[in-house]
């Protein structure tokens, strides 16, 4: 699939290009690692250069040129290599990628992260000699950081979600955003977990990502249906289950969210600790294990619900539990929530006047309008 988008997005590419830099004085290209091939074809006009969006972690970059992973094992960081956290395709794709970023019209990197976080990781990927003589830039979060301490009442076509946060007691809700698709045992382990935690929570379960194409998926969907109406029975009163679409940042800023279990994604990573919610890591694949690491290990701004080592097997409601209550209910918890709270303070200065998230994107406007 990959190679097929490459092979029919270059031209039309090319062809917006030439047209771009023909009535202007300087072409930039921003592109996503995945669409590497965007840099070769900045090099064919006269007036381009090309900058990698970097979507992702600057510890996961790191990963993938750090021999051994020594210089991240120093640090704390013992998730396994990239590489054998995504199927072989997707690695096989991302490889042959890599000589199109190397192309002469490869500037530097503009990356979704701040030193507040990934300090030590920006230095280490700008010392990479794959960026030599390029310009590493740390203009992160790109997430809009909304206002913790605002009420959150009063706004029009507010989701469902937030008008029951607003009935919550401060920081008492746990919060479960899921965009992998986990099997109907762990699921209903979840559930459990969830149930008998007896903690207030919103889980977001979306019906969308459960596609239905045999008529056996279709019986599973009555199942997951029936499910999901006792376990809101059940939880009447302390949970919420959302079956589509939901404000995650708007959630993560209220304040009656006390934290996010999440599969720790880069984004929702930022996004998290951007407003000052502590993360209870389930990684899945990609850079996902190692991001969890980096939160609860390096950051300390979380607990591990379970290893990705242990992706393959279905893990128990009790140890979810385990994990809930420990972030809910005890001191250990308290202190990964004070912080995220201290990230939440230095990653927004990071990004006010005289910050280094916001110097650097200043650099960087100055830099590609020279």
């Amino acid at each position: 699939m990959g190679e097929a988008f490459v092979a029919g997005a270059r031209a039309p590419v090319a062809t917006v290009l030439a047209r771009v830099s023909a009535r202007h004085r300087r072409v930039v290209v921003l592109y996503d690692r995945l669409s590497s091939f965007a840099a070769p074809e900045a090099a064919r006009i006269p007036n381009g250069e090309a900058f990698c969006l970097q979507c992702v972690a600057s510890s996961y970059d790191a990963a993938w040129t750090d021999a051994g992973q020594q210089l991240l094992r120093a640090r704390g960081l013992d998730a396994p290599h990239p590489v054998a956290c995504m199927p072989r395709e997707f690695v096989e794709y991302i490889v042959g990628t890599q000589e199109d970023g190397q192309s002469p019209a490869f500037a530097g990197v503009v990356a979704n992260t701040c030193r507040a976080i990934e300090s030590e990781f920006i230095d280490l990927v700008a010392g990479d000699p794959a960026y030599r003589g390029k310009r590493v830039f740390a203009v992160g979060p790109m997430n809009p950081l909304l206002d913790v301490t605002a009420p959150a009442a009063g706004q029009s076509a507010r989701h469902e979600c937030l008008d029951w946060l607003d009935k919550q007691p401060p920081a008492s809700v746990l919060y479960f955003g899921t965009t992998s698709s986990l099997p109907a045992e762990q699921i209903a382990e979840l559930a459990a977990a969830l149930r008998d935690s007896k903690q207030r929570f919103v889980w977001v379960l979306r019906d969308a990502d459960r596609g239905v194409v045999h008529e056996e998926e279709a019986a599973e969907e009555s199942r997951h249906a029936r499910f999901l109406s006792e376990f809101t029975e059940e939880t009447r009163g302390i949970g919420l289950v959302i079956t589509g679409w939901a404000p995650q940042l708007e959630i993560l800023a209220h304040g009656a969210t006390a934290a996010f279990m999440s599969h720790c994604g880069w984004n929702s990573t930022m996004e998290s600790l951007s407003h000052g919610k502590p993360m209870l890591a389930w990684p899945m694949h990609s850079d996902q294990p190692l991001v969890a690491e980096l939160v609860c290990k390096f950051l300390k701004a979380g607990i591990l619900v379970r290893s990705w080592e242990q992706h393959g097997a279905v893990t128990p409601a009790e140890a979810i539990c385990e994990v809930i209550e420990k972030v809910m209910a005890r001191d250990e918890g308290l202190a990964v929530r004070d912080r995220a709270k201290e990230l939440m303070e230095s990653i927004r200065a990071s990004l006010a006047e005289g910050g280094s998230s916001r110097k650097d994107l200043d650099d960087f406007v100055a830099y590609i309008a020279r």
